[in-house]
């Protein structure tokens, strides 16, 4: 019995470090999305998107657009790269099932006052955990 007791005690151990293990990777891939978005690093911004991913985003012109992850690093191609461009990105979210997630983080662009929030779908993949779709919304009070 004792055999048993401790046998399920360290399955559920197991199954609890791989399940923070997996939150610590979404946040490393979020977190590259918010440095390669901010600081114009284009390729650490791609590196966080499955290649196929899509991306759905109101541009500045109000229209509504699909994009690829290379479409959207090129939005930041003529900033230098390294340089912080007033984005600030702040995690709000995770949940993850299995090897699924969705994330909600909140970029700020103060200089401009104006907020946003970005939904992620996150995907495990064979590479590590990417993004493989994005919308925004503007929440400031401009909307």
């Amino acid at each position: 019995m004792k055999k048993l007791i401790l046998g399920c005690l360290l399955l559920m151990t197991i199954q609890l470090a791989k399940a923070q293990t997996d939150h610590l990777q979404v946040e490393k891939t979020l977190q590259n999305y918010i440095e390669g978005s901010s600081y114009n690093k284009l390729d650490l911004l791609k590196s966080a998107f499955a290649e196929n991913a899509t991306l759905y985003l109101t541009m500045g012109t109000g229209v509504f657009k699909r994009l690829s992850p290379a479409d959207y690093a090129e939005l930041f191609k003529n900033n230098p790269s390294g340089k912080f461009n007033g984005r600030y990105g702040k995690v709000l979210s995770v949940s993850l099932i299995k090897d699924i997630a969705t994330a909600k983080v909140e970029i700020r662009i103060p200089a401009r006052k104006m907020v946003y929030i970005d939904l992620f779908l996150l995907k495990r993949t064979d590479s590590g955990w990417k993004i493989i779709s994005k919308t925004a919304t503007r929440i400031d009070d401009a909307n």
